[in-house]
């Protein structure tokens, strides 16, 4: 099996809990995700297999798209529900400011990763340093909040609490994006849930449980949930005379002249770039026009005679 599934990963798995789940399933080793959830959280998790694990790092890198509940009045360490409490505090603001002080994080800010992470210091997980009782300096990086919809507010009752969807870039954390938030309104506030809708064109909508899988194996089906992995890219396909085949298959530069004539004018664009495929249409790899040649960026062919 060679393609990417998404999958959705239920609350209680780490993101790693899900590859060796399927690795037992599919009986496969060659199995990666495509950025960590929480164990605590939802939603979409795609999952690359076999030659489409070279896609891992370029999928993480794609936009995402959450639902969360914030829970206003009440930090804790994690900067979720599931922490230590480190304060409780009277939630004064009204809706108009809370309204206002959430679409000002809308566009671009330097966030500080939270210690409760997978980042690394000195070869340590941050998360680890913190159930030691150990903070370190993390420096701040750039973030992009493309969008955020306040889906609904509950200040009437003693947990005031506030839904909302979210489009942010990679690294964007969600936690420390509602403890900013709190910050700023001076009550402080946490995540009570978090569910991921989106990553890059993969949808909750069409995502498949572990169960499903399992399933859908047994009946022969599965395969028709498996994307491959030239299908997740939106560029033009060009296709390689035969003559070309060496430079091809070494994963070499290639001569506009090496491209179909048919094909050839496509080319002409600067910096575009296209999904490759040998004669027979079996898919090479991701390539870029740059000074009149087609160079490649991620190579997905590894044998001559491989079928993807």
């Amino acid at each position: 099996m060679d393609g990417i599934i998404n999958v959705y990963k239920e609350p209680g798995f780490t993101s790693h809990d899900v590859v060796a789940k399927l690795r037992g399933i599919l009986h496969m080793k060659k199995i990666g995700h495509t950025g960590t959830l929480d164990p605590d959280a939802q939603g979409v998790l795609p999952v690359c297999l076999g030659k489409a694990t070279k896609l891992c790092g370029m999928i993480t890198d794609w936009g995402k798209t959450y639902e969360a509940v914030m829970l206003l009045g009440k930090t804790t360490d994690t900067q979720d529900i599931s922490g230590s409490v480190l304060s409780v505090s009277e939630v004064n603001a009204d809706e108009r400011k809370i309204i206002d002080v959430i679409i000002s994080f809308v566009g671009g800010y330097e966030q500080v990763p939270p210690m409760y992470s997978a980042l690394k210091h000195n070869g340590k997980k941050l998360y680890e340093l913190a159930r030691q009782g150990i903070e370190v300096e993390r420096k701040s990086r750039h973030v992009d909040i493309g969008f955020i919809k306040i889906n609904e507010m509950n200040l009437s009752d003693d947990e005031k609490t506030v839904t909302f969807t979210v489009a942010c870039s990679k690294g964007t954390y969600i936690r420390t994006l509602i403890d900013d938030i709190g910050k700023k309104l001076g009550c402080g506030a946490c995540m009570l849930s978090l569910k991921r809708t989106r990553v890059g064109q993969f949808e909750i909508d069409d995502s498949l449980t572990l169960n499903q899988i399992s399933a859908l194996l047994l009946k022969g089906e599965l395969g028709e949930y498996i994307i491959a992995a030239d299908d997740v890219f939106d560029y033009p396909k060009l296709s390689v005379d035969s003559e070309y085949n060496k430079l091809l298959y070494n994963g070499n530069k290639l001569p506009v002249d090496a491209v179909r004539e048919i094909e050839r004018t496509l080319t002409q664009q600067a910096e575009q770039k296209y999904r490759i495929y040998d004669e027979n249409g079996i898919f090479i790899g991701i390539y870029e026009y740059i000074d009149s040649m087609l160079v490649p960026e991620k190579i997905f062919y590894s044998g001559e005679h491989d079928e993807m």
